[in-house]
């Protein structure tokens, strides 16, 4: 009797054990996907405040998504640090001239983020549309290669080079 009940108490032990960690397996994968989830949601923000500054002429929101060595190459031209990129923006870029009432956006399925760990890259197509014609002014094909600072995700190298819309 004393056997059966020491056997039986071993056995609801392990079963109680073996129980708890699958809870928590399922908790811990349902907790990677929401970090996932989130971590991207903080990606894409990139790209959302990358075209409102853009649109709004902001250079010092532009200024906000680069991490203070980053290193931006527009052609063959290449820009080192925030000084460097913010005057890139401030006096070359067409988009960010007074003079051009551009609304800058991107089409949802031409984006694209990879994540691993706490570096991440983000594609995206620019296209800049003259709000008065409706006209597409330019179209940037801009690839960045992200990290995360501080809790933060900045750029940290950028690229851009013209393109051709495509479909």
């Amino acid at each position: 009797m004393t056997r059966t009940l020491l056997i039986g108490s071993a056995l609801a032990m392990v079963v109680v054990a073996l129980a708890g960690c699958g809870g928590s397996s399922k908790a811990s994968t349902a907790d990677q996907k929401m970090q996932k989830d989130a971590t991207l949601y903080q990606i894409d923000q990139i790209e959302r405040r990358f075209h409102k500054a853009g649109s709004t002429h902001n250079v010092n929101l532009m200024m906000t998504l680069f991490a203070p060595g980053a290193v931006f190459n527009l052609g063959l031209e290449t820009f080192s640090g925030k000084a460097e990129i913010r005057k890139l923006f401030a006096t070359k870029n067409a988009v960010f001239q007074p003079q051009n009432h551009w609304e800058s956006d991107t089409p949802s399925y031409k984006i694209r983020i990879t994540v691993n760990g706490d570096k991440a890259t983000l594609y995206m197509q620019c296209h800049y549309i003259d709000v008065t014609t409706g006209k597409v002014m330019a179209v940037v094909g801009v690839d960045h290669n992200l990290q995360k600072i501080h809790g933060k995700w900045l750029i940290v190298e950028g690229s851009g080079a013209p393109t051709v819309l495509s479909p």
